[in-house]
């Protein structure tokens, strides 16, 4: 490690207790101008925070807003109110130039690798182009990017090939590792790995643990799968239309799930094993859950309350704040 890599990395070490990211009450519209004021939130007073080497998973159906929140902690997306503060700072408006300099502190590993590949450049090129951008020499930039390929499980000769010469879950591996190749404190990891098939998705998520374990990582993971959340996780959070639904220790959340959009959640994860398959979709049918097609939007109330079994008048005309049931803080009247 460098003496500048060093420093850098004194400088980002959070304060005893500090959490390294905390977003509170946020809000995203889309749109400019009037409409945006006027616009339906994509993201409705989330709140959840990432300790040092932490993993937090978000968790929700399409739509639910988990990658807008994603893009704000990134910058990509403005916020319309509430606040992001990023080891003890808040950047929920930072400019172009502060936003440069976290850069190297804040990463992202998104669904397709190939919107960080360029098919033009060789891997190494790719690697290397963060680090050439903060002023490191060819031949060491080049050096740390073979390193990275095999920490990642790819040949050191991989440096010289062009993204069209590997598999999908390759390509992904060399998303992994452009991510993570200026040694970053947090990690957006955006669907990272439902593109791809189940042995393949496996080795990801086991490598992206490993690394997490290695070197501190904190992530932020992004997903619509609750099992695949739980085998990386520590905390879930769990999201509808914009909302935070439940949220807590990830045992907690996806074994004794309390809301009933959780649970609705669990019993449609998919399983290897029919028999047990079966018996999941029994409890999901049991459940009463209305499907997302068959539910327009809440006017009010509850977002769930459309497609809620436990459904009253009260659903429909108050929202529901987020209270302790168990270990987890839940966001229903009746739960």
């Amino acid at each position: 490690m460098s003496v500048e890599t060093a420093a850098r990395q004194d400088e980002t070490v959070p304060a005893p207790g500090q959490q390294l990211l905390d977003v509170a009450d946020l809000v995203v519209r889309y749109g400019r101008g009037r409409k945006a004021a006027t616009a339906p939130a994509a993201v409705d007073g989330v709140s959840f925070s990432i300790r040092p080497g932490e993993t937090v998973g978000l968790v929700g159906e399409s739509g639910s807003g988990k990658s807008t929140i994603g893009k704000a902690i990134l910058g990509l997306e403005k916020c319309s109110g509430g606040s992001i503060r990023y080891n003890g700072t808040d950047v929920t408006h930072a400019s172009a130039a502060r936003r440069r300099e976290l850069g190297g502190e804040l990463r992202a590993v998104f669904q397709d690798p190939n919107s960080s590949l360029n098919p033009r450049q060789t891997i190494g090129a790719s690697l290397a182009e963060p680090l050439r951008i903060r002023g490191m020499a060819a031949g060491e930039a080049r050096q740390r990017a073979e390193d990275m390929l095999v920490r990642v499980g790819l040949p050191r000769e991989a440096v010289d090939r062009y993204p069209g010469q590997f598999s999908g879950g390759q390509r992904q591996r060399i998303a992994v590792a452009r991510a993570l190749i200026c040694e970053p404190r947090l990690v957006v990891c955006d669907e990272a790995v439902s593109a791809l098939d189940l042995s393949t998705q496996a080795q990801v998520l086991n490598l992206l643990a490993d690394l997490r374990d290695e070197r501190g990582l904190s992530y932020l993971f992004i997903a619509h799968d609750i099992s695949v959340v739980q085998f990386l996780a520590q905390r879930v959070v769990v999201l509808y239309r914009g909302q935070v639904m439940e949220s807590g220790p990830a045992a907690a959340v996806t074994e004794s799930p309390h809301h009933p959009f959780t649970q609705a959640l669990v019993a449609a994860s998919p399983v290897p094993r029919p028999a047990e398959q079966a018996e999941r979709r029994q409890k999901r049918e049991a459940l009463g859950v209305r499907t997302a097609a068959a539910a327009a939007a809440a006017p009010g109330g509850c977002p769930f309350s459309q497609r809620c079994p436990l459904a009253t008048d009260l659903c429909r005309t108050e929202r529901p704040v987020l209270r302790t049931v168990g270990m987890s803080a839940v966001a229903c009247h009746y739960a």
